[in-house]
């Protein structure tokens, strides 16, 4: 059952990708955005490659070079601005607002790039979700003093990279399962914020148990659940329908911290909550008026189309 089977993708995606909100918030009480950063793609790479090792699997050149692209851009990118924009002051609300502008861009260049319709019911849906995170976020979009005017486009670049990665990759269409293009992205990954936090003398992790909660929260439950679920959902729908499921990410981490830390819910942050229920809805009708191509059954779960 098609359906059915893309709802639960759908679900467990906004569930997984929030709670990499969590971990962030419980892992950056301890260290800088750099270390915790740097130590989530060690591990994940020592835990993917260790697996790559013992398949004996050979990636071929191309995708390898392209997976490199899109781990900079998808996850050195993305995760960085947003992490540095918290650790340097930008409410977290307003870091999710100017990251769920990530549907309307994508889509806008997707129709262009990719051939993808859109109609304007979904149009519509975009709108009002960004209305409906507006709401979910209001609360924290105060002006905070002391908070560099640079601070605010590090979201405004994780965003853009984020859409750089979902259209080299619906562009390109790398032909290895998803285990093996997490495992490119986690090396290079690693690579990075470790240069980064080594250059900073900041490597060294600390000893506190809750960072080490928050490496797990983001390793299992945010890179190989939420960031898998990604490229899952995109493979068998379009940039449309899985980007507006962002939309769901803020209410779904208010949930997340109303339950871990016993945030207060708004009456407001409800209403933004059926809002973006709705926007999603509009936009994950049926909207394409181009057949997709039908997956190789070996690969149908683990890569794009």
């Amino acid at each position: 059952m098609p359906g059915r089977t893309d709802a639960l993708l759908a679900t467990g995606f906004v569930l997984t990708w929030s709670s990499g909100f969590i971990g962030a918030e419980l892992g950056t009480r301890d260290a800088p955005a750099t270390t915790l950063l740097a130590w989530r793609f060690i591990i994940a790479f020592g835990l993917l490659g260790a697996w790559a090792i013992w398949r004996r699997r050979r990636i071929p050149r191309r995708d390898l070079a392209l997976h490199v692209i899109i781990g900079v851009l998808g996850q050195a990118g993305y995760l960085y601005g947003v992490f540095a924009a918290v650790e340097h002051g930008v409410a977290s609300g307003t870091t999710a607002l100017i990251c769920a502008l990530q549907p309307i861009v994508a889509v806008a260049l997707a129709v262009p790039l990719l051939g993808e319709s859109v109609r304007a019911r979904q149009v519509a849906g975009f709108v009002i979700g960004l209305g409906g995170v507006a709401l979910v976020v209001g609360a924290d979009l105060e002006a905070v003093p002391g908070v560099p005017l640079l601070a605010y486009t590090l979201p405004v670049g994780a965003m853009l990279a984020l859409v750089a990665a979902t259209l080299v990759e619906r562009r390109t269409r790398p032909r290895i399962g998803l285990v093996d293009a997490l495992t490119v992205q986690a090396g290079v990954s690693a690579v990075i914020f470790s240069v980064l936090s080594a250059g900073t003398g900041t490597l060294a992790p600390p000893a506190t148990p809750t960072f080490w909660i928050a490496i797990a929260v983001l390793v299992v439950v945010a890179m190989f659940g939420g960031y898998g679920l990604y490229w899952i959902n995109l493979a068998r729908t379009g940039v449309a329908r899985v980007s507006s499921l962002l939309y769901l990410t803020p209410p779904a981490t208010m949930a997340w911290s109303w339950l871990m830390f016993g945030t207060t819910l708004t009456p407001v942050s409800l209403l933004g909550v059926l809002v973006c229920a709705v926007a999603v809805v509009l936009i994950r009708t049926r909207e394409t008026s181009v057949r997709r191509p039908a997956l190789p059954a070996a690969n149908r779960p683990c890569r794009a189309p």
